[in-house]
């Protein structure tokens, strides 16, 4: 039987997340003039990461955090093979997946963040960066470009690997409910709620977040990521 796993807005922040973590990741390569998207990408990451965080509070059942996010306890067993969860619980993020969902988000929220007060010296300089010190500045730009982004090159690269492994070791497609949301499960096996009305309540996250970087991009002269 297939049940509705993933909600259309948590789909949606997936797919976009990938998009804006690649547009800011290929911007910051190439510098120069291709830096005005880097820092549009990065107000976008606000957005998207201000709605995760009150969709792990608030959204549909398989997104919230208590739902899925698991103690070292239970990430060991789930490695060792020992999944105590009875089959029609199995669904969503196992063990495993939670801590790479909550790493992925704490390293992209961190890279955001340090972006804010980051500054080169030269041409480009975070909306906050004038709010700190300048040693403070040097350790966020620190962080941000040297530490920061290998740590994302690490969590995107494990990602994908994992997607490969269970495609080809597991014969399980991972992308496929992520596009439609739902997945072939056993009976009794509990659906995320995706209403219309659940999805208004997203867009009126996601435009609080998309304000709320806005005004955080009116702080500086110059916007850095």
């Amino acid at each position: 039987m297939k049940v509705r796993v993933w909600d259309l807005p948590l789909r949606l922040f997936h797919w976009l997340l990938a998009a804006c973590v690649t547009v800011s990741i290929l911007t910051g390569l190439i510098g120069g003039n291709a830096m005005q998207y880097h820092y549009w990408s990065g107000y976008c990451l606000i957005a998207l990461l201000v709605f995760r965080l009150a969709w792990g509070l608030i959204g549909s059942r398989h997104a919230r955090f208590w739902n899925f996010v698991r103690g070292p306890r239970a990430i060991l067993r789930y490695v060792r093979g020992d999944d105590p969860r009875p089959p029609h619980l199995r669904i969503g993020h196992n063990p495993l997946g939670s801590l790479s969902v909550i790493a992925l988000l704490l390293v992209v929220s961190l890279q955001v963040i340090s972006g804010l007060f980051a500054n080169d010296e030269i041409f480009n300089e975070g909306p906050l960066a004038s709010y700190v010190s300048g040693r403070t500045s040097a350790i966020l730009t620190f962080y941000h470009t040297t530490i920061g982004q290998p740590l994302i090159y690490a969590l995107v690269g494990l990602h994908l690997a994992a997607i490969a492994y269970y495609a080809v070791i597991k014969r399980e497609n991972l992308i496929r409910p992520m596009l439609t949301g739902d997945i072939d499960t056993v009976a009794g096996a509990p659906a995320s709620r995706d209403t219309w009305a659940l999805r208004l309540l997203a867009l009126v996250i996601v435009a609080a977040g998309g304000a709320l970087a806005w005004w955080i991009s009116t702080l500086g002269s110059v916007g850095s990521y």
